[in-house]
């Protein structure tokens, strides 16, 4: 790491947990700057080394570039000269034209942080968005260098702060203000871009979770952003889109888990590897129609798309080298949502489409009669005995509604096929079903009857899952914006699938957003 030369000019101390305004430091940056000068703003600090992480911008020294900026990441402290984490490239931007400043700089943000993920060496290539920034979209600069920081400090900083450094940084990620400008970002991104951003970030997670876990320290502070949801209204279509790192999620225990069987995990160091270097995905989508009638209003909200996948966050070459292949990881196992009306004085009623499933079952029975011919030395024995074969066959994915109130409930259960069918999520599999090669959780992503797309994931799409939720509401309702809440929970579970091991877990992460609805569109 390289030293950046003379101190530093110092900007007053920030309050505990108050992200930096990085644009109105940028906006109040000297026009005319003098030889060798330096301008800083203080990220975060660790009190107990005193020494504090610092964004720096320099003017590059030849007079050929007099107005040629670089931004840097520093690590100061009283005892050496500060040392530059990151740096930008310089570019020929002049400190009065704040607007030009401000989307260099957070173009070079957005690369440094696609530079940390797993796709760094891909040939991918997404042209980087325009980002116009303003006082009204200010934040996503002070949310984008924190994001930036927050790698900088897992991968880059001294071991003595960076426990200190990113706790401060992670309780910045968390505030309203901070998560409000990671979705603008978001939507700025687009889709591709948005991926690549959350992997780079919860590969960072990842790493830090699973360094403290080999330390034996906790990681509490960086995993509470970890769950990053952000929703959408526009269009008659409601969205949320949901990033976790597996890492992130809440392990649930059952009543059959054993102690020695967690602890099986903790010792195989590979399948610790394979189940922990993944991230849940997963993208909610409603339609929903306004219906006017001559005394009531109809409010109908139909499924469009529920996908979830559980993503790699490595490249297939490390995971066959320091886990167990790409085939060992998570699968969903419930989906659980809840959509409530906030303000319900004008809701006359919530009515469902699809009433209880209780298919029947297929049931095949072959009868017959087996004799076998035994020759002994003395007289021949013929021996008859009659079989019954019975065959069930049974859907994998079960969904459900139910009513509660003014929410409607919407759920998906994945069932196993031994043992009458249980509920994955909440029962283990059955000791001898871990090792049939028969059974549906082995070769579960190349298997023919598979409960799941190719790549381990699930789709339902409205085609199977159309039927809506109805909320009939009284015409003083009318033109009037309302609010809806989105509450979800997802389970993941492990199940071996070409590795022979006992080890079964379930994980979970909940998530709750907030939705808008005109009535009157």
């Amino acid at each position: 790491m390289e030293s950046i030369g003379p101190a530093l000019p110092s900007l007053p101390s920030m309050a505990s947990g108050i992200a930096p305004d990085v644009w109105q430091w940028i906006k109040s940056l000297p026009r005319q700057w003098r030889a060798d000068e330096f301008h800083s703003l203080l990220i975060c600090n660790s009190p107990s080394t005193n020494q504090s992480l610092n964004l720096v911008v320099t003017k590059q020294s030849e007079e050929t570039h007099p107005f040629s900026l670089s931004f840097s990441i520093c690590d100061k402290s009283r005892d050496h000269d500060p040392v530059s984490l990151w740096s930008s490239h310089y570019s020929k931007l002049k400190p009065a034209n704040t607007t030009d400043v401000a989307a260099q700089f957070l173009l070079e943000i957005i690369c440094g942080v696609l530079r940390y993920g797993p796709y760094s060496s891909s040939r991918a290539i997404f042209r980087l968005p325009a980002v116009h920034v303003s006082d009204g979209s200010g934040k996503i600069l002070s949310l984008s260098v924190l994001a930036l920081a927050f790698l900088v400090c897992i991968y880059e900083a001294p071991s003595t702060p960076r426990r200190e450094f990113i706790g401060a940084i992670a309780a910045r990620l968390t505030r309203d203000e901070m998560r409000h400008a990671a979705r603008e970002l978001m939507l700025a991104l687009g889709s591709n871009l948005e991926e690549q951003w959350m992997r780079s970030l919860n590969l960072g997670v990842t790493n830090w979770a699973m360094e403290a876990h080999r330390s034996g320290a906790g990681t509490s502070s960086p995993l509470r952003f970890a769950v990053f949801s952000y929703a959408l209204s526009a269009s008659r279509l409601w969205k949320v889109q949901l990033y976790c790192p597996v890492v992130a999620m809440t392990m649930e225990h059952h009543p059959s888990h054993h102690h020695q069987q967690q602890q099986q995990l903790v010792k195989d160091e590979r399948l610790l590897f394979s189940l922990n270097y993944q991230q849940l995905e997963s993208v909610i989508q409603f339609v929903y129609r306004v219906a006017f009638h001559e005394n009531w209003i109809d409010v109908t909200v139909n499924v469009d798309n529920i996908r979830c996948d559980v993503i790699q966050l490595v490249s297939e070459t490390l995971m066959a080298r320091q886990g167990h292949g790409s085939d060992e990881k998570h699968f969903p196992s419930r989906i659980s949502l809840q959509l409530t009306p906030v303000a319900q004085s004008n809701i006359l009623s919530l009515s469902v489409s699809r009433s209880t499933d209780n298919p029947a079952q297929e049931v095949g029975t072959d009868k017959g009669i087996d004799t076998t011919i035994a020759a002994a030395p003395a007289s021949i024995g013929i021996s008859v005995s009659a079989h019954e074969t019975v065959t069930r066959t049974m859907k994998p994915w079960k969904f459900e509604h139910s009513v509660h109130g003014n929410t409607a409930s919407l759920s998906w259960f994945l069932h196993g096929s031994g043992g009458g069918g249980r509920e994955v999520f909440s029962s283990d599999p059955p000791k001898l079903e871990l090792f049939q090669p028969k059974s549906w959780f082995r070769n579960r992503y190349t298997s023919p009857s598979r409960p799941f797309t190719r790549s381990g994931g699930v789709i339902f799409a409205g085609d199977e899952y159309g039927e809506g939720v109805c909320w009939r509401m009284g015409a003083a309702a009318a033109g009037k914006t309302m609010e809806w809440e989105i509450k979800g929970r997802i389970w993941v579970t492990y199940w071996p699938n070409k590795k022979r091991t006992l080890h079964t877990e379930t994980r979970r992460l909940e998530f709750r957003e907030l939705l808008q609805l005109t009535i009157g569109e």
